[in-house]
């Protein structure tokens, strides 16, 4: 009997399970119970595989001693997935929050969504600015500075100004 490629993979990624007292990794995250730095007691950080920060640190149980922290569990790290995952959630919503933004002004008695996408890019920042009609086709796209200040008022203003760039 011959042993496949995919069947490596597949004992590799068994092989990376661990579920120990202060160490759990499964479904692609890792629980880690660590000595919490502020106080005497225990922190558990839960971090995302193949990521290098932690998306949740915080306190841990101590356990029946007083004086170690509890041992982690299947309930506890299908818990602490769900609140990690939870925290990774809502940053991306803000992100997303703080790169777009839309609004609705009005063109020729028609109502135009005016977007504004920031690209974050390292090197060169920059924005698309797009101005759509009530079904969503593009009217226009242009690339503006990342510092491009956006709102109602210059939204309207690129409208009425023909869709020229802005200054």
């Amino acid at each position: 009997m011959t042993v496949s490629d995919s069947d490596h993979d597949l004992n590799a990624e068994e092989d990376n399970t661990i579920h120990e007292a202060r160490l759990w990794r499964d479904d692609g995250w890792t629980a880690r119970v660590i000595k919490n730095e502020d106080d005497d007691g225990w922190a558990v950080e839960m971090i995302k595989d193949g990521e290098a920060e932690p998306a949740l640190t915080g306190p841990w149980t101590m356990g029946r001693d007083k004086k170690n922290p509890k041992p982690l569990d299947p309930n506890a790290f299908r818990t602490l997935i769900k609140t990690a995952s939870e925290v990774l959630r809502r940053h991306e919503q803000q992100r997303h929050a703080m790169l777009h933004k839309d609004v609705t002004v009005r063109a020729n008695g028609e109502d135009v969504t005016v977007t504004l996408d920031i690209v974050p890019d390292e090197d060169d920042p920059y924005a698309d600015l797009k101005a759509l009609d009530m079904f969503g086709a593009v009217l226009a796209h242009v690339r503006v500075p990342a510092g491009f200040k956006f709102s109602k008022t210059s939204a309207q203003a690129w409208v009425d100004n023909d869709f020229r760039k802005p200054e």
